[in-house]
This record gives C-alpha cells, structure tokens and sequence, in this order.
C-alpha cells in the first residue's frame, strides 16, 4: 500500500514539474493564437485555457511514445484554446445574419454568372453601397475562428463532421469533404487563396500578410472574410 502511495506522490511530483517548467509555452502559443483572433477576445482567457491543457498533458504523457513532452504539449494547449474559443460566443447575431446573406448573394452571383462573385456584384445584390459591404465582411471575417477544414461550415450547422460523428462512414465522409474543400480553395481568386494560404499554412497574421500583399490589415481582413464566404457558398450542401 505505501507503495503505491509513494507512487501516486511522485506522478503528481512529476506532473507539477512539468508544468512548471512549460508555462512559459503556455504563453507563447497564447500570444502567437491572440495574434490571429478577433481584439474582443482576452489573453488571460486564452492562458487559462491554454493552462487546462498543459495539466491534461502532463498526466497523460506517455515517454514511450517517442515524442517529446513540449511536442505532446503544444498540441493539447493549442488544441485547449481553440476549443474555448470556439466554445465562446463572440459575436452578435447580427454579424451571424450578415454571414449569411453575404453567402446567399455570392452563391446567387455565381450560379447565375458561372464565374467568380466580385465584390461590386455582392453589394449590388445585396442592396447596399460597396464601403458597406466591405464593413459587413470584414466583421464577418473578425469574428471567425475556423481551422481550415471548417471553411465550408456555417454558425448554425455544425457541419458533416459532427453531425456524422456517430456514423461509422463520417471518415470517409470527412475525407470526401476535405477533398472538394482543398478543390474549391484552388480555384478561389488569386489574391483570396494567396490569403488563405498565408493566414492557416504559413499561420501569418493580418499585418504579415498586408506587407506580403501591398494592403492594409483592414483589406486583408476583407479578403479573408470573402474568401471564407465564397467557401462557404460553394460548399453549401456539405451542411446537412
């Protein structure tokens, strides 16, 4: 019995080690994740999360498994913040019907044209001037938080991913669905998939890629939330 006790001591001793020694990586992915989010969203909630995973991986980590602890751990505190974020609600409903409508006009343009929606064409459907719509999209795009195999995905469906969680062919599914989502972000405009790839590839912010591109981070931020609109209209009947 006693030792097992002096056991169960030294994991946690072990354990409280190791987190003390990764905090500061806690802050690190924290800083690097906040740079990418919308300014509405607090640090300290980010380090909290972020906090709940390392502990999660200091009590699973398994040595044998070949990786290192900060590899282990980085991916449990990356993973810990983004599901708090997504968890979250960010964002007004507003923002949320602008989404969609902005999504209906792209969808509208582009089976009607065969050809890619501009913008001066989805603010022409959607009835509004241009500055407009450029303010609606850049909110839309400000209150996103998706990795990329998200992107087709709308607020109110959680999707075929989740909603085929249970399914024993939701892999299959996942992989026919990230297969047309790598298609359509192909043919996105230039500038768009240049954006797209930057921002989750190279995990670039919005001020990195507007020195790439020649723009503001306000433009950036617009053409981000386009591309992800355009996605998502072209990807509708994945929401099922």
């Amino acid at each position: 019995m006693l030792a097992n006790g002096v056991g169960m001591y030294s994991n946690v001793q072990n354990a409280d080690l190791l987190v003390q020694q990764h905090a500061s990586l806690v802050k690190r992915i924290a800083l690097h994740l906040m740079a990418r989010l919308p300014a509405n969203i607090l640090l300290d909630d980010l380090y909290q999360a972020g906090m709940i995973g390392l502990l999660e991986a200091s009590t699973k980590f398994d040595q044998s498994k070949g990786a290192s602890f900060e590899t282990y751990a980085g991916i449990r505190i990356r993973g810990s913040i983004l599901d708090e974020v997504r968890r979250g609600d960010w964002s007004p409903r507003s923002v949320h019907r602008k989404g969609r409508e902005i999504t209906k006009a792209i969808s509208i343009i582009e089976n009607r044209n065969g050809k890619d929606a501009k913008d001066e064409e989805i603010a022409r459907e959607m009835g509004v001037e241009l500055e407009e719509y450029h303010h609606m999209v850049s909110d839309v795009s400000n209150v996103k938080l998706m990795g990329i195999d998200d992107a087709g995905l709308d607020e109110e469906n959680s999707g075929i991913v989740d909603k085929k969680r249970n399914d024993p062919l939701k892999e299959v599914a996942q992989n026919y669905f990230k297969t047309s989502l790598a298609e359509e972000i192909d043919k996105l405009p230039e500038r768009e998939k240049l954006t797209m790839a930057l921002y989750y590839d190279e995990e670039m912010n919005l001020k990195e890629i507007g020195e790439i591109l020649g723009v503001s981070e306000s433009r950036v931020c617009q053409i981000h939330g386009q591309a992800m609109s355009r996605l998502r209209a072209r990807l509708k009947d994945w929401n099922l």
